[in-house]
């Protein structure tokens, strides 16, 4: 296979009685690589691949390129190593890759850069199973510190200590004289000590907002801990970073995800310090990798700032302000998402929903008719159905909104009725195979035998129409493409529990998953026509694997787990390396 595209510029020489050829020269050449280019036809909603696809029921898949050439920030060809030695001139950089993978630039969908950023300088509670072990943690960071300054984490696990939430006590009296404010994993909770309740001016007569809960002891004090609407209680009490501060954390996020593989992602819910240094940066031409905004409507001067110009989407930018994020339930876990009824662990109970969650539904509406795209936080199956008819009222009055291929992020529990819903009213469903992975030990809890089937349905969905897209929520679940790659084709935890898979008839093909975190992905930004595939003219947006996931997801889906990033590439440019 030989694919040329773009001007030519550059003239091969010729041979006696030969005509010469013009080619461009590329800047970079990719060779001795296993390549898979994406650039065939789609597999069927059952997973079944197109007819032109590199596999055969008999081998399996094969890559379909080992070279590609790239040249100005674009794919100038792909095609066999002599193929591209058309393509190449003397300054032409040679990568030998030694049998490497080279799939599409991975972009993450639904991820939150201030959060990663601050959560690579606070302390790491991910995968602590007991309240000690946590305030351990936190001792240890604050003999780092000065006295009285706050000591923020993030990680505990709100959905798994659900049934045995901590208490202020034991983190009061191991860290007496720091303000101490520590967030779930998913950010649906938050626990504190005596003195971050005192600097926040919590009393057992706060009351907490409409779709949270400030827990209470049994004498009726706070026990410091808060949920889903009511952290925002403490986090209004936390100094907010200074700009400095905020541009380092979000360099430090963006390094981290080039580091990680991915040359791209959707920031679900920009907030105006955030927007303002990614405007700087871009300007700068600083962004190591591409960022599509999702304009935080939370935040309401920001949003409306927006409605006024309309979006912003030079495809040749870096920085793309094409989306807004909303939210219309909480998590699952903290028994916070929407459900039509009641929870199986907590009878009486459905969670909270729309306007009483902070749904805007006015200004959502005003933005999605100005052109912006939507996605709307939406877990449990009344959220689910609840946003799914909103969007269907607004797109009576104004059925061009449909064209902006709306999206629902998370979409976790779906009534059986409303799954051909996501297919006629075109929904991508923004999705993350973590979240399944890591809820399993609890979510059958919640939603009950029946319930569970709509959960986390990624099958379902596609056979329904919907377009996926998939992602980590970054920090709430580890962006780790590889452990990504494996919760979507295996529906295993890194245990490999359960060994047949959770619901596994749910799991998507090595395709379908790796399509998901690139050319579906490309589709959910409206950048289908320039990135997702390996071609010529397109993007030069690559990421290097060192393991083959499309061979392994059939064979040895568990060895995905132990892959490495070898190089991530932008825009033509090496912007990470670990060869």
């Amino acid at each position: 296979m030989l694919l040329l595209g773009l001007p030519v510029l550059s003239a091969c020489e010729a041979g006696p009685g030969e005509t010469s050829v013009e080619v461009e020269t590329a800047e970079f050449i990719l060779t001795d690589a296993r390549v898979y280019t994406l650039d065939w036809g789609e597999p069927a909603a059952d997973g079944t691949p197109a007819r032109d696809a590199p596999w055969t029921q008999e081998s399996g898949w094969t890559p379909d390129a080992e070279a590609v050439a790239l040249a100005g920030g674009r794919i100038l060809g792909v095609g066999t190593a002599a193929d591209m030695e058309a393509f190449q001139g003397a300054d032409t950089q040679i990568m030998e890759l030694d049998g490497a993978v080279v799939i599409p630039g991975i972009v993450d969908s639904h991820a939150h850069i201030l959060s990663l950023g601050n959560s690579l300088f606070q302390v790491d509670l991910v995968g602590v199973e007991t309240e000690q072990e946590a305030v351990e943690r936190v001792l240890a960071q604050a003999g780092e510190v000065p006295e009285g300054s706050w000591i923020l984490g993030r990680g505990w696990d709100e959905g798994a200590w659900a049934g045995r939430y901590p208490d202020r006590r034991l983190l009061s009296e191991a860290v007496p004289n720091h303000p101490v404010l520590l967030r779930g994993l998913h950010g649906f909770a938050t626990w504190a000590n005596d003195l971050a309740l005192e600097e926040a001016g919590i009393t057992a007569d706060t009351e907490a907002p409409t779709g949270g809960e400030v827990l209470l002891d049994d004498d009726g004090e706070p026990t410091g801990v808060f949920l889903n609407r009511a952290v925002a209680l403490m986090d209004d009490a936390v100094p907010s970073p200074t700009p400095e501060e905020v541009r380092a954390r979000v360099e430090a996020a963006l390094e981290t995800m080039a580091a990680s593989g991915y040359v791209g992602l959707h920031d679900a819910g920009t907030q105006a310090n955030v927007m303002e240094v990614l405007h700087e940066m871009e300007a700068e031409g600083a962004l190591p990798i591409r960022v599509y905004s999702m304009l935080n409507v939370r935040d309401e001067e920001l949003a409306r700032s927006w409605l006024e110009q309309g979006p912003s989407d030079d495809l040749e930018s870096f920085l793309r302000v094409r989306a807004v994020k909303a939210y219309y339930d909480a998590a699952l876990g903290s028994r916070g998402a929407r459900l039509l009824e009641d929870y199986s662990d907590e009878p009486g109970h459905r969670g909270i929903s729309g306007e009483g969650y902070g749904f805007n539904q006015g200004l959502v509406a005003d933005l999605m008719q100005a052109g912006f795209q939507v996605g709307v936080h939406a877990i449990g199956d009344a959220g689910n159905r609840e946003v799914l008819d909103f969007i269907q009222e607004v797109a009576n009055e104004d059925p061009s909104i449909l064209d902006n291929r709306q999206r629902i992020e998370h979409a976790q529990v779906v009534h059986p009725d409303d799954f051909p819903r996501f297919g006629e009213l075109g929904i991508v469903a923004s999705m993350e195979p973590p979240h399944a992975v890591e809820d399993k030990a609890w979510a059958e809890e919640r939603l009950g035998p029946e319930r569970i089937r709509g959960a986390y349905a990624w099958r379902t969905l596609r056979e329904n129409g919907a377009h996926l897209t998939f992602n980590s929520d970054l920090p709430g679940s580890d962006w780790d493409i590889f452990y990504g790659l494996h919760a979507g084709m295996t529906r295993r935890d890194r245990d490999q529990e359960p060994p047949e898979g959770w619901y596994p008839e749910e799991a998507l093909t090595p395709e379908e998953t790796v399509r998901a975190y690139t050319s579906w992905t490309a589709r959910a930004a409206f950048v289908e026509e320039r990135t997702g595939v390996i071609a010529p003219g397109r993007w030069a947006d690559l990421t290097v694997l060192d393991l083959d996931p499309f061979q392994l997801g059939e064979t040895s889906p568990g060895e995905i787990l132990d892959g490495r990033i070898l190089a991530t590439i932008v825009a033509g440019e090496v912007v990470w390396e670990d060869r």
